[in-house]
């Protein structure tokens, strides 16, 4: 997986390279949330409008523990910004985007969690080429995204995984119930029946998100991608 460090420099280098390219556009929203949009139209592609809004929320969650001044920034219901530009705005040019890059790098690190190193970057390449060449409308065909021999075998884990779902949710149900029949304990009870349920909507997400995106890819070149130069 790629350090923190080398996902906060590709989101820098993300923005740089919008700022450079719209140097002479008549842009008034930020390179930050301009980069953000893009990512947006990028990924939801392949892994759904709902996921990407769920891993964009948490990715927010994420940055606000990092900057209090992402605090006023909200994700709507479609996976959308809001906000951020008003931030960014307050923070004038002495923050060279520093506040969006912290939630760029958050987004970037979950979907290299989710969706595998080498799916991201290739997303992410795909996105820096319609950043350089606005104009062109490729009509290449997609390399296949998992091999036909792989499908039985990731068809059996996406099973598994939904059973867990399953189980997962029925323990926070039955956790819930017990909260009810024992007040004293109520307030603890519903904190571990919420956990439960946050952790088999990520797993949820997670089997989404694989399941689109054909598994499990073949390693990338992180040498000649990372900085995406």
């Amino acid at each position: 997986m790629i350090p923190p460090k080398e996902t906060r420099d590709l989101a820098r280098s993300l923005v740089a390279r919008e700022a450079d390219t719209s140097s002479t556009s008549l842009h008034t929203e930020p390179a930050t949330v301009r980069v953000y949009d893009r990512l947006r139209r990028q990924f939801s592609a392949p892994v759904g409008v709902d996921a990407f809004q769920v891993l964009a929320s948490r990715a927010l969650a994420l940055a606000k523990s990092e900057s209090r001044r992402l605090s006023a920034v909200q994700i709507t219901a479609n996976g959308g910004l809001r906000g951020l530009g008003e931030v960014e705005s307050e923070t004038g040019t002495d923050g060279d985007g520093e506040v969006g890059v912290i939630l760029i790098a958050q987004l970037l690190g979950l979907f290299l969690t989710f969706l595998g190193e080498a799916t991201t970057l290739r997303l992410i390449e795909d996105l820096r080429r319609q950043v350089d060449v606005r104009t062109e409308s490729a009509t290449t065909e997609p390399a296949p995204l998992a091999s036909t021999a792989d499908g039985p075998m990731m068809a059996a884990a996406f099973e598994d995984l939904l059973l867990e779902i399953d189980r997962l949710r029925s323990v926070s149900e039955h956790i819930a119930a017990l909260a009810d029949k024992h007040p004293g304990m109520e307030d603890g009870l519903v904190s571990v029946a919420e956990n439960i349920r946050s952790i088999a909507t990520v797993l949820d997400v997670f089997t989404l998100i694989r399941s689109k995106a054909g598994g499990s890819q073949e390693e990338p070149n992180l040498q000649t991608n990372i900085y995406m130069n």
